[in-house]
């Protein structure tokens, strides 16, 4: 087999793929850009709201993820019951992601509630006399005390949206996504700047437009499952049975553990990644938040190609296609990769003038273009890593991705992290530059994996 064949697939195959990934990333899409809106609205107000509005994102960003990796352990069921038509397998799955979503929910609104000052003072440290903690506590907690509000409803989302895409309805997510972003970036702009007769919020009122639009993207998900439930049954099994087969609870558990514990882990190793580079000064915190909120717009491609993986080889798998499977998950991780080489070079170009359109001082805007090109060269790593992690997950390895993932993180990412930042005198970007390289050792571990084959598994 030559290069071509082996990597390049045919139009019918493009085509299939954009099918799925194209309102995925739209959907991202909108959702980041309006996110990086939301963050240059507040950026425009200052840097001690600005700080203020990361951390708290940062830390919530840990109870998100672990709601998707909870529900995606489960969600690996619904692909495959999709793809062998068992509409009551699809409904009972959809129930356990429906409690597995509260229960993190309410998990995540009583720890910030009671903990909010002591994990948001982990990244509060001297650095620029003109930042202040003491205004960026105060901000941070505001910001934080109205989000709780938007905790279960966010949950309630992502049940519906992500089974109907492992249904293979991405559209209906992305105008749900579309309908939120519009809410939140009017009332973003009318409640921080106080337009239309509407009081100055600030960050809090960031923080309302947020829950807000949490709100719209939720009942819209909801209602138009439930107006096609014929077609999409999943919506009725929740309140039609209470009983869900003890074996399906046992599987889903035993798949959906480590996930759940694996983006937790995961996601709390970024945190503390952001802890560690934020000792160099409060500066760091202002100039991250800047450089990810842009590096989130240009990531959507190759997220939205891992949920193509993970939907499309998940079905194969699930029809017992296994070498079909093999044949299009190689073209699926090459595609992702060169798609981002593409995009890494637009996020470089990109990263020198972004930064000037924030209300801050010059050297939080030289940190944030320093880190967006070190991720402008990892970027392309990180989208054969997520393309390997989604490849292994489809076939429910999840043991597997549990120590791809968290264990490579906590044993080899975050200590170094750690080290650097406590023990020697290095600079802030040298550090984040020898922390994120790391993802290039990772991505020569997913190749070994993917091309063991050890994920072609039939698991209904």
């Amino acid at each position: 087999m030559n290069f071509r064949e082996k990597f390049i697939g045919d139009k019918k195959f493009y085509a299939m793929v954009l099918a799925v990934a194209v309102p995925i990333m739209l959907q991202n899409g909108l959702t980041n850009v309006v996110s990086l809106l939301d963050n240059m609205m507040v950026g425009r107000v200052g840097t001690n709201q600005m700080s203020g509005v990361s951390i708290v994102n940062q830390l919530i960003f840990v109870v998100n993820l672990s709601m998707f990796g909870g529900m995606a352990g489960a969600g690996i069921f619904t692909a495959q019951y999709f793809g062998k038509k068992d509409e009551k397998g699809v409904q009972d799955i959809f129930r356990i992601k429906f409690i597995i979503g509260l229960v993190l929910a309410a998990i995540g609104m009583l720890v910030f509630q009671i903990w909010d000052e002591p994990l948001i003072e982990m990244f509060l440290h001297e650095g620029d006399a003109s930042l202040s903690i003491a205004s960026t506590m105060e901000y941070a907690k505001g910001y934080l005390k109205i989000m709780l509000v938007g905790f279960v409803p966010f949950a309630i989302s992502q049940c519906v949206s992500s089974t109907l895409r492992e249904c293979s309805q991405t559209v209906a997510p992305m105008i749900a996504s579309m309908a939120a972003v519009v809410v939140d970036l009017v009332f973003n702009y009318i409640l921080i700047f106080g337009k239309f007769g509407a009081p100055a919020l600030g960050v809090e009122g960031a923080a309302i437009a947020t829950v807000m639009s949490r709100f719209v993207e939720c009942m819209f998900l909801v209602c138009w499952a439930w107006k096609r439930k014929e077609q999409y049954g999943f919506i009725t099994g929740l309140l039609a049975r209470t009983k869900i087969e003890g074996v399906l609870w046992r599987q889903s558990i035993a798949k959906g553990l480590p996930l759940l514990i694996n983006e937790f882990l995961w996601s709390l190793g970024v945190t503390m990644q952001v802890q560690c580079y934020s000792t160099r000064g409060l500066e760091v915190v202002a100039g991250l938040n800047i450089c990810n909120t842009l590096n989130n717009v240009f990531n959507i491609a190759f997220i939205a190609m891992g949920n193509a993986v993970a939907i499309i080889i998940g079905q194969m798998l699930g029809a017992g296609k296994m070498k079909e499977a093999r044949d299009v998950d190689t073209k699926l991780i090459f595609f992702s990769t060169a798609m981002c080489v593409v995009i890494g070079g637009m996020l470089a170009l990109v990263a020198p003038v972004f930064p000037r359109f924030y209300n801050t001082t010059p050297v939080v805007q030289q940190l944030a273009m320093q880190f967006q090109w070190v991720l402008a060269f990892i970027m392309p790593f990180q989208s054969f890593t997520n393309a390997c992690y989604f490849t292994l997950r489809s076939g429910g390895r999840t043991g597997i991705t549990f120590v791809f993932d968290s264990i490579y993180m906590w044993c080899v990412v975050v200590p170094l992290a750690f080290v650097l930042s406590r023990f020697s005198p290095l600079a802030v970007v040298p550090m984040y530059m020898l922390v994120q390289s790391m993802e290039i050792i990772k991505a020569g571990i997913g190749f070994v994996l993917v091309k063991k084959g050890v994920w072609l598994r039939n698991l209904v």
